[in-house]
């Protein structure tokens, strides 16, 4: 089942990367509201389903794990300058302005990457699975699609693409990976077991940030904002219905 999954994250990630390349008039306000959802919806099933699984594998260690990958998190951001919640801003075509562009396709491989590790992880209730894969599906589409326009803006089109493929493989290959080391190899599942907390404090800090800053200049919430977290959040609770 996971193989299935893997695709089908692979195939979302890259359409909805392409997007930007094909389609014309996506601005900042829609680009805002699709990271309000994406991000509500992430953190809804790194609460309900993520963390119950980890503290119960752990116990009270995962906190300390939780509050290492929420830091990471931070360190990380240093290389995608915001990319992952939306806090990259792309200059027209001629602007003088210095994109660092390896920094952040560098940064964003090592994200991707730690976002697939939880999804190679065998877990006790039968939904966590489907649901962590939506909720990184939901996330990787703003973040894929900002990625196209970054390369796109500065390398060409043709060059996006090439960049999208290799980002759209990244997270499901990393599951792959996590899952097979962890079933052949005692000493690895135990590895993973401890990244999944890490991973999911990064989730914490990637989603809460998107809430401050996917809106506004004075990031107030309006009812467009609201709307798209509560779908988000909605459908994260709906999620246990399959428990």
């Amino acid at each position: 089942m996971q193989v299935y999954y893997g695709i089908l994250l692979f195939i979302i990630t890259f359409i909805g990367g392409s997007i930007p390349l094909w389609m014309k008039g996506l601005d900042d306000r829609r680009m805002h509201l699709l990271l309000a959802f994406s991000g509500s919806f992430l953190l809804s099933i790194t609460f309900l389903h993520l963390l119950p699984e980890t503290f119960e594998e752990l116990g009270g260690k995962a906190g300390f794990y939780l509050l290492g990958g929420f830091f990471l998190q931070l360190v990380l951001q240093r290389f995608t300058h915001g990319l992952e919640h939306g806090h990259v801003h792309i200059h027209p075509a001629g602007h003088d302005h210095h994109v660092p562009l390896t920094s952040i396709l560098l940064g964003l491989t090592v994200h991707a990457f730690m976002e697939g590790l939880p999804l190679g992880f065998n877990y006790r209730e039968t939904a966590t699975e489907p649901s962590l894969y939506l909720a990184v599906a939901a996330h990787k589409l703003p973040e894929a699609m900002l990625a196209t326009i970054l390369v796109a803006s500065t390398k060409g089109k043709s060059k996006a693409l090439i960049m999208l493929v290799g980002f759209s493989l990244i997270t499901p290959v990393a599951g792959f990976l996590a899952n097979s080391l962890g079933t052949n190899y005692y000493a690895m599942s135990q590895v993973v077991m401890v990244l999944i907390p890490i991973v999911a404090g990064a989730f914490i800090h990637i989603s809460t940030t998107i809430f401050f800053e996917s809106g506004t200049k004075h990031h107030m919430l309006t009812w467009q904002k609201i709307v798209a977290m509560a779908i988000g959040v909605s459908i994260g609770i709906a999620t246990l219905l399959f428990e």
